[in-house]
């Protein structure tokens, strides 16, 4: 976003829970959320380290807001993140590819409205990791936990201009482009341009009507 394990207690979401009781469950504690070779988790403290080193790469920064530099700036931002989630306008998932342990990025989600009907997504994942299918996994199952979980209506998205890796990705998961945000965003004493993009539930519902396979929420 170019701004800025397992918990006890938290319920199975079904089909047949009430939108109060799947808000208070993710109120409390993120799901763990499983796909084709990734998971989606909240975020530890433990994770710190390991996003100190993913996300303060050159490529990585160039397109979004300075991370933090110390593995305390991100335990401190981790720990604001459980704040946020807490108090119902925010939610933050580590990215894990299967077979490891620590996060190698991250997917978050930031109510624009009072109802968290609108919201902007966006997110960060270490370099090396780019164009292994964690992005393009990840944001499935963090757009269908917003949709169908939380029940977002519509989701934004900001891409600079540049960032032709972002847009495309963004493209490629079925976001429509609205328009252009000019000299939107400033980056290292520079106003660039954004592309704002957009999805709605109903619209994501439509396309992805045939899917067999789901996320596991848990």
């Amino acid at each position: 976003m170019e701004k800025g394990l397992y918990q006890p207690g938290v319920a199975t979401v079904s089909a047949g829970a009430s939108i109060e009781s799947v808000e208070t469950n993710w109120r409390h504690a993120l799901p763990i959320l499983t796909g084709a070779g990734v998971t989606l988790r909240e975020l530890e403290l433990s994770d710190a380290p390991a996003l100190l080193a993913m996300l303060t790469t050159e490529e990585v920064t160039r397109f979004i807001s300075p991370p933090p530099t110390t593995i305390e700036g991100f335990e401190r931002f981790i720990t604001w993140t459980r704040q946020q989630r807490a108090a119902g306008s925010y939610i933050c998932f580590a990215v894990v590819p299967t077979g490891m342990s620590t996060a190698i990025g991250l997917f978050q989600v930031r109510s624009l409205s009072s109802d968290f009907s609108t919201a902007e997504w966006g997110f960060a994942l270490g370099s090396a990791f780019w164009g292994t299918g964690a992005f393009s996994e990840g944001a499935r199952l963090v757009v269908e936990f917003a949709f169908d979980t939380v029940g977002i209506h519509r989701l934004e998205a900001r891409a600079s201009v540049e960032n032709g890796r972002g847009n495309g990705a963004l493209r490629k998961l079925g976001a429509v482009q609205e328009g252009l945000l000019r000299r939107a965003f400033l980056k290292n004493g520079r106003y660039h341009d954004q592309v704002l993009w957009s999805l709605i539930d109903s619209d994501w519902e439509a396309a992805n009507l045939g899917r067999e396979a789901r996320p596991s929420v848990h």
